[in-house]
């Protein structure tokens, strides 16, 4: 009789902190196998404001090491991702009777100088009565600060490392949960149930890594039957999206009176992103969606700066996450730490858990690397740190030649409108001309679902990016959602259920 697989890390949590730590991990020689109840990038971590940034409000509470972690990551990432992370230049208007313009000085010099930048350009003034900036906004604001950070496609994020552990060995299981996880002989039986079919198995694994996000305290109270359990505070973040308030490609950092701040960021083209709220959430993760009070707040933040108002009308778009922030006892909760924790229960010969507490998504890679350091501890190193110069599928372009980039996907398929190929290219860098394949014609690429959404992506993203359901294609790989009408988006969902969104083995 055979003796059963026993991995060396399985991880539960297909959000940015568990892809990531299973992309470290397998590239590093470790056998991995990664479970995700829903789709990849289905909660938290396709509900961000979509930055990679130092996080300059982290400054207020003294938050150093995780701001300076975090900067120095902005490039790093750039590097590796330049299809869907680039630079963006972000004004923060100087508000009479808020933070004092001395204050911003400060807290952007310290942006500037403790984080290593080398590429992002530094900050600099702005008179607001003649820079573009200032058109859209309301002739008060006279002054302004200009400073730089980068924006990211965050659920993309996600599923290329997803599909980077994959390719280099690791076990991906979507639509899968965590049932139950004992501790047997110095390793770890986890029972698992399909959500498709409801069919049970069990994996055994050396060590667990708990990156559930939102879930943890539920998978240590469930699955692993722990009591009196209460490690995160769960805060909602909100988010609109409105029709395009303005054409500048520079973003907006706005202070509110209430001490809190928004962005107003352009988005896919032709929309303006505004967000985030930041408030204490009490119910069900699976459940969360936009309060009218948080509607409201965003709107009338936004209009306190805008010329024209955002209103309700505006709103083509919203989403909401919660963040499972470590509960380090703060009042308010925009005040909570964004700074990840790492807590090991067990070793001594006891199988090992490793909870991932908090975190944000420019730093994930580090946080991987901080967790390895502790697999280490318990299973031997198998290799170095890796990922800081490896680039993510599709990445493996220099920064900055984006557009060198565009122009040879369209020499390659002159059929391609010109918006058509920057797309793809923004999502899948250099795999875009697996995609595309050997077409030589639009109608090669087969049914188009609308919004340039052709069958041959469509068929890309089942097979190769673990997509299975019509919203797991529209608003997480490819945001197509914001233009598809209803019924273009009935039809890709009747298309996906009749058989061709099944699990596809090449996706694992």
């Amino acid at each position: 009789m055979d003796r059963p697989v026993i991995h060396d890390v399985f991880v539960i949590g297909g959000g940015i902190n568990g892809c990531g730590i299973a992309r470290d991990a397998v590239g590093r020689g470790y056998s991995v196998y990664l479970v995700e109840m829903d789709d990849l990038a289905s909660g938290t971590s396709s509900g961000s404001t979509k930055l990679i940034h130092g996080g300059l409000r982290y400054l207020e509470h003294y938050e150093f090491r995780l701001v300076r972690e975090s900067l120095m990551e902005r490039e790093v990432l750039w590097k590796n991702a330049p299809h869907i992370i680039w630079p963006m230049r972000f004004v923060l208007p100087h508000a009479v009777g808020l933070r004092p313009a001395w204050l911003l000085r400060l807290g952007l010099f310290l942006y500037d100088h403790i984080g290593g930048r080398r590429l992002l350009p530094a900050t600099r003034s702005l008179d607001m009565r003649s820079d573009p900036a200032g058109k859209p906004l309301k002739p008060l604001f006279t002054r302004a600060f200009e400073y730089s950070d980068c924006w990211v496609n965050d659920a993309r994020m996600v599923v290329l490392n997803a599909r980077d552990a994959a390719d280099r060995g690791a076990v991906i299981r979507t639509r899968t949960r965590v049932v139950g996880a004992r501790r047997e002989d110095a390793h770890w039986t986890i029972d698992l149930e399909d959500l498709r079919t409801h069919a049970v198995e069990q994996v055994k694994a050396r060590l667990l890594v708990n990156a559930s996000g939102p879930w943890i305290d539920h998978v240590l109270a469930g699955a692993l039957g722990q009591n009196n359990v209460h490690n995160v505070r769960l805060v909602q973040g909100s988010h609109i999206v409105v029709s395009k308030k303005f054409d500048d490609p520079r973003a907006y950092f706005f202070q509110n009176r209430d001490g809190r701040i928004i962005f107003a960021i352009p988005y896919e083209d032709d929309f303006t992103l505004i967000g985030t709220t930041d408030r204490d959430f009490g119910g069900d993760p699976h459940e969360v969606h936009i309060s009218d009070a948080e509607t409201d707040y965003l709107c009338n933040a936004a209009s306190e700066y805008f010329s024209a108002p955002v209103r309700r009308a505006d709103i083509v778009w919203t989403y909401s996450a919660v963040r499972p922030l470590y509960d380090d006892g703060a009042s308010k909760a925009q005040e909570a730490t964004r700074d990840y924790v790492l807590k090991v229960d067990g070793g001594e010969g006891r199988a090992p858990i490793i909870n991932v507490f908090g975190g944000k998504i420019t730093t994930y890679r580090r946080l991987a690397e901080a967790m390895l350091e502790k697999i280490e501890g318990f299973l031997g190193r198998k290799g170095a740190p890796w990922t800081a110069d490896a680039a993510l599928p599709g990445g493996d372009f220099p920064a900055g030649s984006f557009a060198d980039q565009v122009r040879q996907l369209a020499a390659a398929y002159p059929f391609l409108e010109a918006a058509h190929a920057r797309r793809l290219v923004r999502l899948y860098g250099t795999r875009a001309k697996t995609v595309l394949g050997e077409a030589r014609s639009a109608a090669d690429l087969g049914r188009n679902f609308g919004a340039d959404l052709y069958e041959a992506e469509l068929r890309y993203l089942m097979n190769h990016e673990w997509a299975e359901t019509a919203d797991d294609v529209l608003w997480r790989r490819t945001k197509r959602g914001l233009r598809l009408s209803r019924d273009e988006a009935a039809a890709l969902d009747r298309f996906m259920r009749g058989g061709a969104g099944s699990r596809n083995a090449a996706a694992e």
